[in-house]
């Protein structure tokens, strides 16, 4: 595989090259190939007639060090000895991170599921239930080479990045350096005032894009963020519309989640600021994506002036809505 631009590096990665990645391991490949939604790496469902359905992960280059490649893997691997509804790695040579033209990649089994009904009556209490014991199993030991979630890596880095980008114009530059340098403000602020909180290895992007469902329930894919954080993270983006419906919610969460965990009722003063974070870490990621064609296309207003004002006016509303109103 010739080399790439530092924004594509997958700009190679053919449906030939999956295979060939696929059969080195010993895999025979029937010809099914399927192309999974993914940005941040590539994911592939692919046909087997040696091992069944199998989803083949490429890793970015350059994101995560093989140490923290393959903690993602022992901790996964430590959920599904738990039984907990999680993929896996395959270990193929006595290893679970494998190599083939200049990319790494892992084998992980494909997991029946169909996509997540949020409104569906139980179905809260069942991934607060599915988190709960998840965070049980995160509470036994720590990471060693994961990141940790902080303002620092999400919100102020970010903003820095966001800020030496070309993608924010000149004329929106100090508006969004204002706003952001004062959201972050307070967010601080609000973790410096919650106290000591609860540290343990989490999933770390746990959204509806990142839970399938099957006949017992949730089914948590893509440990790739897992980092170590408080319990909170976890739970807060299963929260939405307007207080009295998250208020019930939290409830129908929460009674799932402490059938098997605890969590301190506290951290939910953390909601606001985890997700002014989230908010600020997105748009630099997308922008540092920018160079990958995946991201355009996913993202294609993302350069435009109505984003940016909407944008700008988002944070604007979380910086009220941590300064109490």
């Amino acid at each position: 595989m010739a080399s790439t631009p530092d924004g594509q590096p997958f700009a190679r990665l053919s449906p030939d090259e999956v295979l060939a990645a696929a059969e080195r391991l010993g895999i025979d490949c029937d010809g099914r190939l399927f192309a999974l939604n993914s940005y941040e790496n590539r994911v592939y469902q692919l046909g087997s007639s040696s091992h069944g359905m199998l989803v083949l992960k490429f890793y970015r280059p350059g994101r995560w060090s093989d140490a923290q490649i393959l903690e993602e893997h022992s901790f996964t691997a430590e959920l599904a000895a738990a039984d907990l509804p999680v993929a896996a790695p395959i270990v193929f040579e006595g290893a679970t991170l494998s190599r083939h033209a200049g990319l790494r990649y892992a084998v992980f089994p494909r997991l029946a599921a169909r996509a997540v009904e949020i409104d569906a009556r139980g179905s809260l209490e069942l991934i607060g239930r599915t988190l709960g014991r998840m965070h049980a199993v995160g509470a036994r030991q720590r990471f060693t080479h994961r990141v940790a979630l902080t303002s620092e890596r999400l919100g102020w880095q970010s903003r820095d990045a966001l800020l030496a980008s070309p993608l924010l114009e000149d004329t929106l530059a100090d508006k969004y350096e204002e706003v952001s340098g004062a959201l972050l403000e307070a967010v601080d602020e609000a973790l410096e005032s919650t106290g000591p909180l609860s540290r343990i290895r989490l999933h770390g992007d746990c959204h509806l894009g990142n839970i399938l469902w099957n006949e017992q329930g949730p089914v948590f894919v893509d440990l790739d963020d897992c980092m170590t954080g408080p319990r909170i993270q976890d739970l807060w983006m299963f929260l939405s519309g307007t207080p009295d419906e998250r208020e019930g919610q939290w409830r129908e969460l929460v009674g799932g989640y402490r059938q098997f965990h605890d969590i301190d009722e506290h951290e939910r003063d953390l909601v606001e600021p985890l997700r002014a974070l989230r908010m600020v870490h997105h748009a630099a990621w997308i922008a540092a994506r920018w160079d990958d064609p995946a991201f355009p296309r996913a993202f294609p207003w993302f350069t435009s002036p109505r984003f940016w004002q909407e944008h700008l006016s988002d944070l604007w509303q979380q910086l009220a809505e941590l300064r109490g109103g």
